[in-house]
């Protein structure tokens, strides 16, 4: 809406008129945005990994960022049971600070695994606490996960421990237009340790193709997943099969 003065001003011999308009001043554009993300899967795929033993998943976050670059979210998925001692529902917080650095932009933070109502058994707690360190650069970007406490409860309650776990994720993203998005995934996942709690090696590498498209605000996505050792982890059902299978994951999402 415009508020128009008129000024008048008048002399013996001529009178004149003048009008203008002022618009009221912009809103300031708010220093921070929220918002959330939805997702179906077919599968719950970590580092390679299934988490709910090749059944569907159901995923969902909030996230919170400041034009400063500050920002913090909440991201949460339903996990097979008996892999996470008893629990059922996986939630992450995690926290950092993105900015940029000459043709870099990074981002540094750290991430809190929760896992509500595990410890069956008296086994102990999964949670799992990493820093993670992060650069990307025009379709490349590279992340370097440092885990502070045991990897995911493996040591917990025995001699030595898996402490100091870390995990390499290399990946390039390529628009291709018209909402098409073609990416690739290299990571590497070290476990300190590992041999000692039952881990058939200390390391393992995950691999994942990826295609998205982005349909009137829904993101459609086909991944093929695959790893260098599918027994590395298992499913964690009962009779545990080999839970890092080469398979196609496909989801559907949105942000809002």
């Amino acid at each position: 809406m415009k508020t128009v003065h008129l000024a008048v001003a008048a002399f013996s011999l001529a009178t004149s008129a003048t009008a203008w308009s002022q618009a009221p001043a912009p809103a300031a554009a708010s220093a921070h945005t929220l918002s959330g993300n939805l997702t179906l899967a077919s599968d719950y795929r970590f580092r390679g990994f299934t988490q709910t033993a090749y059944k569907p998943s159901l995923q969902g976050g909030i996230d919170f960022s400041h034009t400063s670059g500050f920002y913090l979210g909440n991201w949460n998925s339903n996990v097979e049971q008996s892999l996470y001692r008893g629990a059922s529902l996986e939630m992450d917080f995690y926290g950092g600070y993105k900015f940029s650095a000459g043709p870099l932009n990074v981002d540094v933070g750290g991430i809190y695994y929760l896992y509500p109502s595990d410890d069956t058994g008296g086994l102990g707690k999964v949670d799992h606490a990493e820093l993670y360190l992060g650069a990307g650069w025009s379709l490349f970007s590279a992340k370097l996960y440092y885990g502070l406490t045991n990897f995911f409860g493996l040591g917990d309650g025995a001699p030595g421990n898996t402490k100091g776990n870390y995990y390499v994720d290399l990946a390039a993203t390529y628009d291709l237009g018209g909402g098409w998005t073609v990416s690739g995934h290299y990571g590497y996942q070290y476990v300190k340790n590992g041999t000692d709690f039952g881990l058939q090696d200390d390391d393992v590498s995950d691999y994942k193709l990826a295609v998205t498209k982005d349909l009137s605000g829904w993101l459609l996505g086909a991944a093929l997943v695959a790893t260098s050792d599918k027994d590395f982890f298992t499913t964690g059902v009962s009779a545990p099969k080999a839970g890092g299978k080469t398979r196609l994951v496909l989801s559907v999402g949105k942000t809002f």
